[in-house]
């Protein structure tokens, strides 16, 4: 029997593939199918099971494109209606993968639908469980994300609370756990950098499986602190559950190399996005007018999804060479599909056409702090629970999932000095404020993190009260 746990960091998700004497099954799997083929193929493998934990809201699966191209069966848990093909399986119902089995477990709370996937080994004794969304390391899934239902989140939080207590906690301690999500998802609140662990330590060190919560006190637990969720969760959700392009057709179209002309003539149309997904020094050096930065090389999906309302916007991208595949596929992870093209021989083609460069102005902290404090209109664009940990004192807080909503309440004409963590998410803040006719945007570099090391007057720390 193998198990292997394909880590997914940008998206902080798990997908798991179990191999077992010539047949798999994959269970979770990202959107893009090549991986998991690869891995059968090296194998000898045949595809038999595709399970789905439930339908999920932070990131498009692969479970049609990979059942298309196996023949393998999609498996949902009991009460799934997905609008295409899949077995919908009955609670404890067993199926057998080689000389293991997979029992289905209806874990209902965080969606109805949701499922843990319960692996027993070739002897027959409990291996590992693979969660999915109902419980992480160190927490549980958000009652909040099921989509179309009359059910309030406190009504969720029971379900979920008497899944655990019927369900999980039943189990031998020894048994694995394989969660659908780690730390930096928006799935959950606390949960573990640790992405494996047993159910023994969970069950000793997990605040939502404490023996002394009761099932009041636990839903009391589970719903405090949970902000709103991303925008195109329920996007994803739905998509999930009615279906979608296949990858192939996606990447064909996302994967065109267009010359400046073509690419001019592209941006002129109405709704078309430019995403620029160089470094955000790169950026700040040169870019494309009106362009948004979105850097590959951080939480470049779930940021375009939080800023990003229309799934079907079409999307015009500037892209280091040879990472074009990756920037199409990481936004058809999270449904972009509507990629249309990119800048062939970025933005140095773009300078030979002598076509006009914007750039970005930065100021380091050190610099920053010589100002006079009348002339510093700060805007922190880090979450609201960073901000209320610590910040600079007299910093105006605009998160950056949210600067949109709030554009309104800023003057065009206005001087802002921007700052986040580290840099990455007010570079983005910045282009987005720059595409919209702001003048004066002065980004801070190196964030609260250099700021703080700085003569600069800060808040007293205080333990942030959520990780969201």
């Amino acid at each position: 029997m193998k198990v292997e746990q394909l880590y997914t960091g940008c998206l902080a998700e798990a997908a798991y593939y179990i191999e077992s004497n010539g047949e798999a099954a994959i269970i979770d799997p990202l959107r893009e199918t090549a991986p998991y083929i690869e891995r059968l193929q090296a194998d000898g493998a045949t595809l038999k099971y595709v399970f789905e934990t439930h339908f999920h809201a932070d990131f498009v699966s692969g479970h049609l494109d990979l059942a298309k191209q196996t023949g393998a069966t999609i498996v949902y848990g009991p009460t799934a209606q997905p609008n295409f093909e899949a077995c919908v399986a009955k609670d404890e119902e067993d199926f057998q993968v080689g000389d293991v089995k997979i029992r289905v477990l209806h874990t209902p709370g965080h969606t109805m639908e949701s499922s843990t996937f319960l692996l027993f080994d070739e002897s027959g004794q409990p291996h590992a469980i693979f969660t999915g969304d109902t419980l992480f390391l160190g927490d549980v899934g958000r009652p909040d994300l099921a989509v179309k239902t009359d059910l309030s989140q406190e009504d969720l939080a029971r379900h979920l609370y008497h899944s655990l207590q019927d369900k999980i906690l039943p189990l031998p301690d020894s048994v694995i756990v394989y969660p659908g999500h780690g730390q930096g998802s928006a799935c959950g609140k606390k949960m573990s950098s640790e992405t494996v662990d047993t159910l023994g330590h969970q069950r000793a060190t997990n605040y939502a499986l404490d023996p002394a919560l009761t099932e009041a006190g636990f839903i009391e637990a589970v719903l405090d602190g949970l902000v709103a969720p991303p925008q195109y969760f329920p996007k994803n959700a739905v998509m999930n559950k009615s279906g979608y392009e296949s990858i192939d057709t996606v990447l064909d179209r996302g994967l065109a190399a267009l010359d400046v002309d073509h690419f001019k003539a592209m941006m002129e149309e109405p709704d078309t996005l430019v995403i620029d997904t160089r470094s955000p020094a790169e950026f700040a050096e040169g870019h494309i007018p009106g362009s948004w930065f979105i850097g590959i090389d951080d939480n470049f999906a779930p940021w375009v999804g939080a800023l990003v309302t229309d799934l079907k916007k079409p999307i015009l991208f500037v892209a280091d060479p040879g990472r074009e595949e990756e920037v199409v596929t990481r936004l058809a992870r999270v449904g972009y599909d509507n990629s249309v093209g990119y800048l062939n021989g970025g933005l140095q083609a773009w300078s030979a056409a002598n076509q006009p460069v914007a750039s970005i102005d930065q100021i380091s902290a050190e610099d920053l702090a010589q100002l006079p404090t009348s002339e510093i209109n700060l805007l922190d664009v880090r979450r609201t629970s960073e901000y209320e940990s610590e910040h600079v004192i007299g910093a105006q807080n605009f998160p950056l999932d949210t600067l949109l909503s709030q554009i309104d309440d800023l003057a065009t004409t206005g001087k802002y000095y921007l700052h986040c963590a580290g840099g990455y998410r007010s570079m983005i803040a910045t282009s987005i404020l720059k595409a919209h006719g702001f003048k004066h945007l002065i980004n801070v570099m190196g964030g609260f993190k250099a700021i703080s090391e700085t003569s600069l007057p800060t808040s007293e720390y205080l333990e942030p009260s959520t990780m969201l």
